[in-house]
């Protein structure tokens, strides 16, 4: 009976896993949290495309128009698609909290904003955001053991990244998944909002164009826009990569490398420094990936920009005093500290001379810091996060040390000043962990024979340290087993790989799966391992667990116990003042 009674509950409620009705969508999204002035699209998604007549949209109970103090705009079918659309681009709120609801017949949905204000006065005249992409503890912690050392229990010296008085667990998810991507995780850092995997200054609306959907304001835009600050944006990987692109990008796909140069050209931040050069170039220029005639490079020139190929020409550049300076030093990525200083290997050969992120650091802040208003400068470790797609985790560990060089640069600029607030964050996280040390001199003839777990865990042997704490010898006979915990059909050699970064695996015959590379599947340790990765997979992922954040500097106290990644935003903004009509 008892059964009966639940068949006709579910039956009378619409039967359970029925597809669900389509409800109207609001951009910003629930529980949004927008700064003061901030600029952002203002867009209500309505399905099976109502007239202007079948829907209503309030604010606090007003008409939107009213509370925006301009006009909506209702678009029915928009682009020929089964919704309607009520617009209004670059909307503007004062502080308060926010109640919006789209009532379309019988559906209402209802969103919550709460408009931030910044106090005044200003707290901090600079800010530097050091984002370590993808590193993780393990990261961190191989980082410190290798070029601190480590002894009876104690490491012999601290990481500056590390050595901060203010730390912070930071969740990274996006709106549409719990593991996020680059994009989406820095594009929370740079405008305060969460969006989708692959967005970038937008929400994930239903546009058919990449560049039509919602955008909210980047901090480098509010700057612009508010201030005379500087703005400085370094990397290692190429400058339209996720990660630099979120500090002026505003599109779905992150891959629009070409719109993202002039994007950076529309917002001209001053010291912009990385990688991918060929977006730059007009078409016919041999190398170019431009689909246009379009000369970034000299429109670059023309508007005052110094241009640096490489770490001569930077130095030299800073040294003379130029103001405002784009270097691109690589047609792809910059190599890692790896092959720039011990293996020599990825492009070092045909790019000999470029700089490394500590020493791209150190440029900027010398071309920024005589700003009397103060400077913004973001600072990517790029590699971290592609050598651990690559399952190549001493590459992604020289690229942690080079990281905590460039902060110990930006510590001693900070000084005694108290003025400038530093952040080091990851923008996510990867699944890796280190578990024990490798010892060529256990017996057996297997990698988890040479394995050393617990009490057999012992201290490597690597060589010693050069001058800026990177050791001069990892392929030695004891060394750190450090494991990713996701790979696809691979084999694990437990040594580094000097002759190049690590190919975990390749494409099949079937031109669609992917099977380990048989390279790495005959040496004298070689463990074949079954991926645990859908099988289209060719390296390691992302991981949804949390991020160490470490902070110094006037504001830095806000930062504690956990917090969603969009409160790094809402930190650097408050520090700033940025907020206000």
């Amino acid at each position: 009976m008892r059964a009966q009674k639940w068949l006709m509950t579910i039956l009378a409620t619409g039967l359970a896993g029925a597809t669900p009705a389509l409800s109207q969508t609001i951009y910003p999204i629930n529980r949004a949290e927008i700064l003061e002035g901030s600029r952002f699209d203002f867009k209500v998604e309505f399905p099976n495309a109502p007239t202007s007549a079948d829907v209503k949209v309030t604010i606090n109970g007003k008409p939107a128009a009213d509370i925006f103090g301009k006009p909506t705009a209702f678009t029915q079918n928009e682009e020929g698609q089964k919704h309607s659309a009520l617009w209004l681009r670059g909307a503007t709120l004062p502080a308060g909290n926010y109640v919006v609801e789209a009532t379309q017949g019988a559906n209402k949905a209802t969103v919550k904003w709460e408009v931030f204000a910044t106090a005044q006065p200003r707290r901090a005249k600079n800010v530097i955001l050091f984002i370590g992409d993808g590193m993780s503890v393990a990261h961190r912690t191989a980082a410190r053991i290798m070029s601190k050392g480590w002894e009876e229990g104690r490491f012999n010296g601290e990481l500056a990244i590390d050595d901060m008085p203010n730390m912070a667990l930071i969740s990274t998810s996006g709106s549409d998944s719990i593991v996020t991507d680059s994009a989406n995780s820095a594009h929370a850092y740079t405008t305060g909002h969460k969006s989708c995997v692959n967005a970038l200054g937008v929400y994930c609306a239903k546009n058919a164009l990449t560049l039509d959907h919602p955008k909210v304001e980047t901090i480098s835009e509010v700057i612009k826009r508010r201030s005379k600050m500087t703005i400085g944006v370094v990397t290692n990987a190429e400058i339209e990569d996720a990660t630099p692109a979120a500090m002026v990008a505003h599109t779905r796909r992150r891959s629009d490398y070409n719109d993202i140069v002039k994007m950076f050209y529309d917002v001209k931040p001053d010291v912009i420094m990385g990688g991918g050069s060929p977006n730059f170039l007009p078409k016919t220029t041999p190398g170019s990936k431009r689909t246009d005639d379009l000369d970034f490079i000299a429109q670059f020139k023309a508007a005052g920009y110094t241009i640096a190929t490489t770490k001569t020409e930077m130095n030299a550049a800073a040294a003379s005093g130029t103001k405002k300076l784009l270097g691109l030093y690589n047609t792809s990525n910059v190599d890692g500290a790896f092959d720039l200083r011990l293996a020599k290997k990825g492009s070092v050969a045909k790019f000999p001379d470029q700089p490394d992120v500590a020493e791209q650091t150190r440029a900027a802040i010398d071309m920024l810091k005589s700003n009397e208003d103060g400077f913004f400068l973001m600072v990517e470790s790029g590699r971290i996060d592609k050598y651990s797609h690559s399952l190549d985790w001493e590459r992604a560990v020289f690229d942690t040390i080079m990281l905590d060089n460039a902060v110990k640069i930006a510590k001693d600029f900070a000084g005694e000043r108290n003025d400038t607030l530093i952040i080091v964050v990851p923008d996510h996280t990867h699944a890796v962990s280190l578990v024990g040390t490798y010892d060529d001199e256990r017996p057996g003839q297997l990698l988890r024979d040479k394995l050393g777990t617990y009490a057999d865990s012992k201290a490597p042997n690597y060589g010693p340290l050069d001058a800026d704490g990177y050791p001069t010898n990892v392929n030695t006979s004891r060394r750190l087993a450090v494991v990713f915990g996701t790979y696809p059909d691979t084999c694990d050699t437990g040594r580094p790989f000097m002759d190049g970064e690590r190919v975990p695996a390749l494409k099949s015959a079937d031109g669609k799966t992917n099977v380990a590379n048989e390279a790495d599947c005959t040496g004298p340790l070689a463990t074949r391992k079954a991926g645990n990765l859908p099988f289209d997979a060719n390296s390691g992922v992302h991981s949804g667990d949390d991020g160490i954040l470490t902070a110094m500097g006037p504001g830095a106290e806000k930062f504690r116990g956990h917090k969603p990644n969009t409160y790094v935003f809402r930190v650097m903004a408050e520090a700033l003042a940025l907020g206000g009509e």
